[in-house]
């Protein structure tokens, strides 16, 4: 097989796994499309593997060693991605990211519930508590 046709595949995939990141709003989906962006680099890394022990004398394989590592790493990167989304919508109940960027704290001097009225400061919390 020709090298162009796994080396398009690989780009078409990226590109997807790209616009995915770009344009999704569910943390989910951005974390399946870093997934599939890791899954076309693997594919371009197996190709040009092959593409290279064909024309060398020794067959090291360094791509194929490289690409279970990639998979190692990815796997790790899904399970801890996940258990940080999975956090996320437990305590604010969204997994949407634009708005967990919009419930972020703001220092602002009224309540975030519209009532208009004032935070206490650091020291009158303190005060409070003692």
């Amino acid at each position: 097989m020709h090298l162009a046709y796994p080396a398009v595949l690989s780009a078409l995939l990226f590109s997807t796994g790209l616009y995915g990141v770009l344009a999704r709003r569910n943390a989910i989906l951005v974390l399946m499309s870093v997934e599939l962006m890791l899954n076309a680099v693997n594919l371009n890394l197996v190709a040009f593997d092959v593409w290279l022990s064909k024309t060398a004398q020794d067959t090291l394989h360094s791509g194929q060693a490289l690409t279970l590592f990639t998979i190692a790493v990815a796997a790790a990167e899904i399970g801890i991605g996940l258990a940080i989304v999975l956090a996320v919508h437990r305590n604010r109940g969204t997994a949407d990211i634009d708005k967990l960027r919009d419930t972020a704290e703001t220092d602002d001097d009224s309540e975030p519930d519209g009532s208009g009225a004032a935070r206490p400061e650091p020291a009158e919390k303190a005060e409070a508590t003692a």
